[in-house]
């Protein structure tokens, strides 16, 4: 009996705060992929992804947007690696949607004259809970670490898409991660990840075509 009774004492110390990001952001997660609100995509993941999160911040955490990232940071580090990352990535983009034609298939379609203003919609709120919400979340408790602790959700979040874009996610996704991480800020990688999803989709829209 005194085996039973000590498999049940456990010694947990959870951070508060750690646990409401992770279970909020998980549900969150699950309810975009099941549960639509609205018939446009995009102004149902600026709720989820942005609003419902900033809200857990100021009402419930009691704190300050700007400690999760909510802020211009550091913006002569932004603006560089957000030229930078252009700079590489556009290149490194038009070959592989160039040779993949799962991804020209599923992007191209996707291409018309909204497709900037949806990608920006879609992926403002996106990038503040991945690389804001969760990413500065986390870093409290798990410092540096939360650099690849907060790319796993995001990769798992892209199945469905082409798988080789999926594979490189959480690789992408630390590298998002960083440059959030240096400017102090989601805005920079929120600026990258957009060009790389309008660029992907103009691109597989001429290949398609």
């Amino acid at each position: 009996m005194e085996f039973i009774r000590s498999l049940f004492k456990l010694d947990l110390q959870f951070d508060r705060d750690v646990v409401s990001i992770t279970i909020l952001s998980t549900l969150l997660i699950i309810i975009d992929y099941y549960y639509p609100i609205t018939p446009v995509i995009e102004i149902d993941r600026l709720g989820l992804y942005l609003l419902i999160p900033l809200g857990a911040i100021v009402f419930a955490f009691r704190q300050h947007p700007r400690e999760y990232g909510f802020t211009f940071g550091d913006w002569k580090a932004g603006v560089a690696l957000t030229l930078i990352g252009v700079a590489i990535a556009a290149p490194i983009l038009w070959f592989t949607v160039a040779s993949n034609e799962p991804m020209q298939w599923y992007y191209g379609r996707q291409w018309n004259a909204a497709a900037p203003l949806l990608t920006f919609l879609d992926l403002f709120g996106w990038e503040f809970f991945f690389r804001g919400f969760i990413l500065f979340g986390y870093a409290r408790v798990f410092k540096d670490n939360a650099l690849w602790l907060h790319a796993v959700p995001f990769a798992l979040a892209h199945l469905g898409k082409p798988d080789v874009e999926t594979l490189s996610t959480i690789f992408g996704g630390f590298v998002f991660g960083l440059v959030a991480w240096r400017s102090r800020s989601f805005l920079y990688a929120f600026l990258i990840h957009w060009f790389v999803n309008t660029f992907v989709i103009w691109v597989a829209a001429q290949y398609l075509n």
